[in-house]
């Protein structure tokens, strides 16, 4: 076993307020622990509702010269943050492997991924237009439409792709002509530092984006605020129930991307070898389970189910587990102690009330690692899919198999729960792909591995996996809203 992870030269968190970075805040200080170690690694201050105001402010302040830019002008101040992003590559990936675990075996095709969705939005900027609806030459009143920003959008971003949900959210908000004010997760603090500080090389204005790291108690503060117009939130459920509950205090919109617990059918004409790597791929070991799309629920046809499950085991069983800071290293741990033992719980509920059989797994990882918040991977078979293991989600490095026989079976189980956020299918037949994919109640269908998460494609869900869009013109949609003018004809 190498050495474990170092935190050495990890950014200094500061709150970004405009013109004033803070290294104190009235939200108290939080103990950053090595999710790998189990040791404090930095102290992160936090904002309280004091200056989560003093960011909106400073947000406001900025929005009428940033709204003033030319679109061409918002558009290359974000491809050069594109590019700063890009070349400091190596740094995000070392300090997500600090802050959550991330694999660095991975950390470059996720920056990439975010500079996509970044270089995306940035050329939206400037191709944004209105419509004309009359003219005085039909007799009519001349009317037009532009779209036009709302003015500060507050996001509140999760822990497990902080990068990604910056350049998701912040992006396109900021391309439609808004100024932005990012709270993100105690627990990844480290990569939105980082994100302000590039912001701010590649010369966006002070208060453009405006950073302020704290709890629930701060995004409340946020979302409450009365000069923020919308809100764009990642999360769960039951978070976002409190924050719609504010919103609606507030008439204020939002846009919600909530939890998943996504169905990846398996059917007995599939290359099964792909469909087992690509299961254990985007079902158990990317950020080990902690993503909302990830296919968490698998659903197998009858005559391959025992093969199966001997390959997914396999796979699971040969995922290289250890420090993710060290190369090959491709499963590292979840997020906290406190995570590891919620998701430890799940199992040995699951096992006790026999709602599943354990195929592997099952316990945290022992050894070097056992000071760290480590879950081994773990597959449960024979999952009854109205049982808690298949209904709610785990969001962890566990996977439930599941039998079914019939098309329609299938598609029954796969809808069978609150949530609609993605689904995958496995098959050579494009007829009943086509079938099955215009059946499945989930905002975006994956098949027989296809890239997940592109900024093209609108992403989202329905249902308990929330509303409202990101990605493709949708996703800047969202921070626009049109105007309508009409102007009666001189008589």
């Amino acid at each position: 076993m190498s050495t474990l992870t170092s935190s050495a030269s990890l950014p200094e968190v500061r709150l970004w307020l405009g013109e004033k970075k803070s290294q104190d805040g009235s939200g108290g200080v939080f103990d950053h622990v090595n999710p790998t170690t189990g040791r404090v690694q930095a102290r992160v201050p936090l904002a309280g509702a004091a200056e989560v105001a003093e960011a909106v402010e400073a947000s406001a302040a900025a929005f009428p010269a940033w709204r003033g830019l030319r679109p061409d002008q918002r558009r290359d101040a974000l491809l050069r943050l594109g590019a700063l992003i890009l070349q400091n590559e190596p740094e995000l990936t070392r300090i997500a492997a600090l802050e959550n675990g991330s694999p660095v075996i991975g950390g470059p095709r996720y920056v990439r991924l975010a500079v996509n969705w970044l270089t995306y939005y940035a050329g939206w900027a400037d191709k944004l237009q209105g419509s004309v609806s009359g003219s005085f030459v039909q007799g009519t009143d001349f009317t037009y439409s532009q779209p036009e920003p709302y003015g500060v959008i507050g996001a509140i971003i999760t822990w497990n792709v902080p990068l990604a949900s910056l350049c998701m959210k912040v992006v396109p908000a900021l391309a439609a002509g808004n100024t932005v004010v990012v709270k993100p997760s105690e627990f990844t603090p480290f990569t939105a530092e980082m994100f302000a500080r590039l912001a701010e090389e590649a010369g966006l204005p002070a208060g453009a984006i405006t950073v302020v790291p704290g709890t629930a108690a701060a995004g409340q503060a946020l979302v409450a605020h009365p000069k923020v117009q919308k809100i764009s939130f990642t999360g769960g459920p039951a978070t976002a129930r409190k924050i719609l509950a504010t919103c609606g205090e507030h008439l204020k919109p939002s846009v919600m991307e909530l939890g998943g617990k996504s169905a990846n059918i398996i059917f007995a004409d599939a290359d099964l070898d792909k469909a087992a790597a690509e299961t254990i791929r985007m079902g158990l070991s990317a950020l080990s389970g902690q993503a909302c799309i990830l296919g968490s629920r698998v659903l197998v046809q009858d005559p391959v189910y025992d093969e199966v499950v001997a390959k997914l085991v396999a796979a699971a069983e040969a995922l290289p587990v250890g420090d993710p800071s060290q190369p090959g290293v491709l499963f590292g741990p979840v997020i906290d102690k406190a995570a590891q033992q919620r998701i430890l719980g799940v199992i040995d509920q699951a096992r006790e009330d026999g709602s599943g059989k354990l195929a592997t797994g099952g316990r945290p990882v022992g050894g070097d690692l056992a000071n760290g918040s480590f879950v081994e991977p773990t597959i449960f078979t024979d999952v009854d899919p109205a049982g808690p293991l298949a209904q709610n989600e785990v969001f962890g490095p566990v996977i439930s198999v599941m039998r079914f026989g019939t098309d329609d079976e299938a598609v029954a189980i796969a809808n069978g729960t609150e949530f609609g956020l993605a689904a995958y299918i496995h098959s050579r037949d494009v007829t009943r792909v086509h079938g099955i994919a215009d059946r499945l109640e989930a905002g975006t269908v994956y098949v027989n591995g296809a890239a997940v998460v592109q900024p093209w494609t609108p992403f989202g869900g329905q249902g308990e996996s929330g509303f409202g869009r990101e990605g493709g013109y949708q996703g800047i949609a969202e921070f626009i809203r049109p105007k309508t003018v009409a102007i009666a004809p001189l008589r």
